[in-house]
């Protein structure tokens, strides 16, 4: 068995392109548009799969928008993405100075969660050992779910 790609479906693309490539640090490996089902899908990898991506098709995510309006919900039912960064720290920062919520701040210097624009819970973990207490982190309170 080999893990491929885990689907998430998306309301607004250019919303959710920005926030998983702009943001998150993700990298567009391949686009497919259908205009005979309406859809667009589009694969993601993290920059260290970037080969194993382009050469197993996997491991990716893929960002499916349907042309169609539909409204999503229940994210948290999906439980959650995760992936491992070289400064939880650094990327918190840059996302939460880009209006993401940082909803479990990264206390621990180790792991700390995010919902993309259609409320799906990432989960991101520090490379290697936990990063020293650092503030505002340390002291910051949850916020929302995740």
């Amino acid at each position: 068995m080999q893990y491929l790609h885990t689907m998430v479906r998306v309301s607004d693309l250019d919303a959710s392109l920005r926030f998983y490539c702009d943001l998150l640090g993700l990298e567009e490996i391949s686009r497919k548009e259908s205009d005979k089902g309406r859809f667009t899908l589009v694969f993601l990898a993290a920059p260290q799969d970037r080969q194993r991506a382009r050469e197993d098709r996997a491991p990716m995510i893929e960002l499916t928008h349907n042309w169609d309006p539909e409204e999503y919900s229940g994210g948290r039912n999906f439980g959650h993405l995760a992936y491992r960064v070289e400064d939880i720290y650094a990327l918190c920062e840059k996302l939460q100075a880009n209006g993401v919520t940082i909803n479990r701040p990264p206390r621990d210097g180790h792991m700390a969660f995010v919902r993309s624009p259609d409320g799906i819970s990432i989960e991101l973990l520090q490379a290697g050992d936990a990063l020293p207490a650092q503030e505002p982190w340390a002291s910051m309170e949850n916020t929302g779910t995740w």
